[in-house]
């Protein structure tokens, strides 16, 4: 696997991953049913990019991104922190906006830090810079 794919795809799997956890973490704050909804769709596509991405490692035997816990420890507790007193649907769809608009900005980076990619490497990145935008739009309603 060509390594500026394996980086692209490693990005998809990083965002797409702290994505999911951010929602998971959020999910259990929420309470009202369409917010709820709407975060667990997104938290599906997240998966749906996800998958496709490591499809797309494995098939070229490249490395899969591996997470670290303390990443993971970090997300959860400033989650957590920021949410302790504020739980509002607006301040909730604030966070994962923010969240989201972070995906983007690594994504276009990794993109054009590896330009050389294929464009199988490049869809999928796309696909979730796409995503995340969209997400953006939808989350505004609940602002």
């Amino acid at each position: 696997m060509k390594h500026d794919d394996a980086r692209i795809l490693q990005e998809v799997q990083k965002n797409t991953e702290m994505g999911m956890t951010a929602i998971d973490t959020i999910l259990d704050k929420i309470g009202d049913d369409e917010f709820s909804l709407q975060l667990s769709r997104q938290a599906l596509r997240y998966s749906e990019i996800h998958n496709r991405a490591l499809d797309q490692i494995l098939k070229n035997e490249g490395e899969v991104y591996r997470g670290s816990q303390i990443a993971d420890i970090i997300l959860k507790g400033s989650i957590h922190a920021n949410t302790a007193f504020n739980v509002s649907r607006g301040h909730l769809a604030e966070m994962m906006i923010q969240e989201s608009s972070r995906g983007i900005t690594g994504m276009w980076k990794a993109m054009k830090h590896n330009s050389l990619a294929t464009c199988q490497a490049m869809e999928i990145a796309q696909e979730l810079v796409d995503f995340e935008q969209e997400s953006i739009e939808r989350l505004r309603e609940y602002l």
